[in-house]
């Protein structure tokens, strides 16, 4: 058997050699070609059409070859297979018994398919060898179900019993024996009843795991909507942007054609005066020369009488003094011209060195301030103090700063350098160059004041409007008279913004720039790389207000209704309810966070050590030594100096501050998902600034938050 068996092997490993390379099967007919190599009979044959080579390696035959069956070749593939078909066989008869194998068969016959299986007989019974169980009475309490030929499974190990029973507590079905030894007091059911229990259970899996493919689906299928939406969007931003590039190149292309025009225009009005005037000249060259022919033919004269008598006049071009005209290309229309496409290329190179985001702000400066202005409008207390920084001219030439991160830069509008040959021709400017300084040195012309400053000038002087003075009115009465005298230290200065109190006109002219960012998403920062500065800070006690209680190791500020029993100190404020941090910074960047209690009657900001402790203009913000925001009521404002800008309130949580030493700015966030400005000061560094805390309202605090991360 085992030599047959190898036989078979062997045999077997030769199907590669016995197989023909043409049609890639064993050989039908082997016919062998002078070249040694074996082919079909049929396959050779038909590649065999106009020359004759060997389909293997190729060999040319100048003559076809005779071909003669190879029959040792042919007896083999013949053996081959026969033993291929048996093998075939042999695997089917294999399969059908597997087959028969999971049948279940009778255990009395051992022949018959069983057709029910007895639980209390463990034996499976075909339907002659049922008839007892169907017919005799006594075996009408056996449990009868349908074949199954793991019976030995059901058989307890320990007990040698049918498992009837399944212990919920265990997880595992167990027999009678079991329920009243091992498993006694456990909770059990039967195994159709677990079976129940799995099956709900499975099908509860089922049906969550049915929800979650739908809901996930729909998330697909939306996403795949919002792809097309998104495609859809940008196949129209791409049709908007290239027809407004196209717009643009056309209107540039059609002023580049105006301006060459003008230049041909130009040079041929000058080419037809130049034309005119030569050929005035050549007939004057023509009628001098007939002339000095006449004279020379007068000085051939031999007879002196006719020589005397004949008299001789210059002609009127003699008396004519030639000079060569000033044509030229200096038009004003060609100047303007060139001098329009000088600037313009200047402007756009300046423009495309910015990035996309701050080009907008460069061509429309006013974009970055029309919230704001309309806030002023709105607010009467702080109207005039727009019209103040409008007509301050040290404001206007004041070189503007870049802003921390987070915030679009303050710039300045466009004004082009005005060429020299402009002004050596003593041309009349254009309107964008009005108001420059020349390039040859001259004076610049006076700039014409604001709007707002006419007005300012011209009409009278405004009252404090009564608005601003009745919300702390208002707010006192509702605290109570106990409230309302220790309140009222803080409320000293409330009402006097229009007028500036406590600092020379000198320190007016210093106030910063501020500038104020609009929390839009487009500027958002990530937290993450904020946190990047982060700085440890903790309250400083020397300078609490003793009204102010410091408490979780000085990191949380709090008013209090009785004052604290602090000790006296020059650093301490005495008015005003504030606390500055025990640290201050010169340099470099650093970022903290301050979670609010409530967003009313709060204020955060910067300070100068040497800010007044004492007198009413020591509150954040109303001298030029402070800078903060402020909550009051629900009204958001940036203070320096006394002076107000009214922001949009995002009422937050939680506010982020980062304090750029190096380029000179304070950018405020409200801090999210994500960390939005909502406003920046620019100002010069003299001394180290600290953070500074104003609160007022009883009950209310700040903390100072850890950061992580």
């Amino acid at each position: 058997m085992a030599d047959t068996e190898q036989s078979q092997f062997s045999l077997m490993s030769l199907e590669d050699e016995l197989t023909c390379s043409i049609c890639l099967s064993p050989f039908d007919c082997p016919v062998t070609i002078p070249c040694g190599h074996n082919f079909c009979q049929g396959c050779l044959l038909a590649t065999w059409k106009d020359t004759y080579s060997c389909p293997q390696c190729r060999t040319l035959f100048a003559t076809k070859p005779e071909l003669k069956k190879n029959t040792v070749l042919s007896s083999v593939v013949q053996t081959f297979n026969l033993r291929s078909n048996r093998n075939e066989t042999s695997l089917v008869v294999e399969e059908s018994k597997a087959e028969k194998d999971d049948v279940v068969r009778c255990d009395t016959c051992m022949e018959a398919e069983a057709a029910q299986t007895c639980l209390t007989c463990m034996a499976s019974f075909c339907e002659e060898h049922l008839r007892p169980h169907r017919e005799n009475p006594t075996f009408r309490v056996h449990q009868l179900i349908e074949p199954i030929g793991d019976l030995l499974e059901r058989i307890c190990p320990d007990h040698h019993k049918l498992m009837e029973f399944f212990c919920s507590q265990h997880g595992r079905p167990i027999c009678s024996l079991c329920l009243q030894q091992v498993h006694k007091g456990c909770t059990f059911i039967s195994p159709e009843e677990q079976r129940s229990l799995k099956e709900s259970d499975l099908r509860g899996k089922l049906s969550l795991l049915d929800g979650k493919m739908t809901k996930n689906e729909n998330v697909v299928s939306q996403m795949q909507d919002l792809q097309n939406k998104l495609k859809d969007s940008a196949t129209n931003r791409r049709k908007a942007l290239a027809a407004d590039y196209q717009q643009m190149r056309e209107m540039l292309a059609r002023d580049e054609r105006d301006a060459l025009n003008a230049v041909d225009r130009e040079m041929e009005s000058g080419q037809t005066k130049l034309k005119g005037l030569m050929k005035k000249f050549t007939e004057n060259i023509n009628i001098m020369s007939k002339a000095k022919e006449d004279i020379h033919s007068l000085l051939s004269q031999s007879q002196t009488l006719a020589f005397l008598q004949t008299s001789f006049d210059l002609p009127a071009a003699v008396n004519f003094d030639p000079y060569t005209p000033r044509v030229n290309l200096d038009s004003k229309k060609v100047i303007a011209t060139q001098a329009f496409a000088a600037a313009l290329k200047e402007h756009l190179t300046e423009i495309f060195k910015d990035p996309v985001e701050a080009r907008l702000l460069k061509l429309k400066p006013e974009l970055n301030t029309s919230i704001v202005a309309s806030d002023e409008k709105a607010v009467p207390a702080s109207g005039s103090t727009g019209s103040k920084q409008e007509s301050d001219p040290q404001k206007q030439k004041r070189k503007p700063r870049s802003h921390s991160p987070g915030g679009p830069p303050n710039l300045p509008p466009f004004q082009p350098q005005v060429p020299l040959y402009m002004t050596h021709l003593g041309l009349n400017l254009p309107p964008y160059y009005q108001g420059m300084q020349w390039a040859t040195g001259q004076p610049e012309p006076p700039m014409l004041p604001s709007p707002g400053s006419q007005l300012q000038a011209k009409g009278p002087k405004k009252k404090p409007q009564k608005q601003t003075k009745k919300a702390p009115q208002s707010t006192e009465a509702s605290m109570g008279n106990k409230d309302q005298a220790k309140s009222l230290e803080n409320l000293i200065s409330f009402g006097a913004s229009d007028e500036p109190r406590g600092c020379t006109p000198g320190a007016e002219l210093q106030k910063p720039e501020t500038s104020h960012i609009p929390p839009d998403i487009t500027s958002a920062e990530k937290r993450s790389e904020l946190l990047k500065y982060g700085t440890v800070l903790t309250l400083d006690p020397k300078t609490a207000h003793k009204r102010i209680s410091l408490s979780e190791g000085f990191t949380k500020a709090s008013v209090s209704d009785e004052h604290m029993d602090y000790p006296d100190s020059p650093e301490r404020f005495a008015v005003c309810s504030q606390v500055l941090a025990s640290k201050g910074f010169s340099r470099g960047r650093h970022y903290w966070e301050v979670r609010l209690s409530s967003n009313n009657f709060i204020g955060i900001g910067l300070a100068y050590s040497s800010i007044d402790r004492k007198g009413p203009t020591s509150r954040l913000g109303r001298n030029a030594q402070s800078w903060c925001v402020e909550w009051f009521n629900v009204k958001l404002s940036a203070w320096y100096n006394s002076s107000e800008t009214v922001l949009i309130n995002p009422n937050p949580k939680r506010v982020g501050v980062l304090l750029d030493c190096e380029e000179g700015t304070a950018t405020f966030y409200n801090v999210a998902d994500r960390a939005y400005p909502f406003h920046s000061f620019v100002f010069p560094f003299a001394e180290a600034v600290y953070p500074a805390f104003w609160i007022f309202s009883s009950g209310s605090s700040i903390t100072l938050c850890k950061l992580q991360a």
